[in-house]
């Protein structure tokens, strides 16, 4: 595989914040106490919430502490057996906090449409929640797509104005739906990068060149991590053997070629699908 796909079947939730007031009431206490005035026993309340006895225990105890009215009661024994409930203040309370809850959600989601009316804010938040096991994530458009007998070539526009050329099959071109213009990401394992001090006469493989400048290196016993500026101000991480790194006497400003062949990055794209329907 060499690509993927950014969902966008479902509505973004970019903001999200939960309910908390007088520093002290939030969804844990108030699903205690949903959960007692349920069970009738603070036993089981503690289970359905995940928390211990104890700790049940001394939620309760710090609330009615702190309420000017007792919130839950406890009996022992006589012809019911006892058991714990709500009093008439704790479900005045979890009545109130359900009504802000409701009120606050309300609140996160029309910010969340708000943001969703901003395409340059969405492009932003859409690049910063990627996650990947991948070393290195490069944003850029696509300004060009080739299409061969078997593969298609797909030149992608980085920020800093480096073209790099992705190679995938042809199903995979018709299912991600490529045109040019649309903004693409391209991942690249630190593995599959190679770096060359000088170009000079030598013939190389790898049709993907980048120059830059290293900024770091950290090693450990048997690698070296190298990290590499590029032009557009984005960084590379390059994943070599320790014997590479004194072969090439690599050290912070020095510059480099970063190098991978076309079959390295994987290519993403955001999912238009249901896209401009209401």
């Amino acid at each position: 595989m060499s690509e993927i796909i950014i969902s966008e079947n479902t509505a973004p939730t970019w903001i999200k914040g939960e309910l908390r007031l007088a520093d002290m009431l939030d969804t844990r206490m108030i699903g205690l106490l949903k959960a007692i005035d349920q069970s009738g026993s603070i036993n089981q309340a503690a289970k359905q919430t995940g928390l211990s006895y104890k700790g049940a225990w001394q939620i309760i105890e710090r609330a009615n502490n702190r309420a000017p009215k007792t919130l839950v009661t406890t009996a022992t024994g006589g012809s019911k057996g006892g058991g714990t409930c709500l009093t008439e203040a704790g479900r005045s309370l979890l009545a109130l906090f359900t009504r802000l809850e409701q009120q606050h959600q309300q609140f996160l989601e029309q910010l969340n449409r708000n943001l969703a009316d901003d395409p340059d804010t969405v492009l932003l938040l859409q690049r910063l929640v990627v996650k990947t096991s991948a070393s290195n994530q490069l944003f850029g458009s696509i300004t060009a797509i080739q299409a061969g007998a078997v593969n298609a070539e797909v030149h992608v526009k980085l920020k800093g104005g480096e073209q790099v050329i992705v190679s995938i099959g042809q199903a995979s071109l018709s299912d991600l739906e490529l045109t040019v213009g649309i903004d693409a990401i391209l991942l690249i394992n630190s593995a599959d990068i190679t770096l060359v001090i000088d170009l000079g006469s030598n013939h190389f493989s790898a049709r993907n060149r980048l120059s830059g400048n290293v900024i770091r290196i950290q090693q450990n016993e048997v690698n070296a991590e190298v990290i590499i500026l590029l032009a557009g101000g984005e960084t590379l991480v390059a994943m070599i053997t320790k014997q590479s790194l004194q072969s090439l006497a690599l050290m912070p400003g020095m510059s480099v070629w970063v190098m991978f062949k076309t079959n390295a990055p994987i290519l993403g794209v955001e999912n238009r699908v249901n896209m401009g329907k209401d």
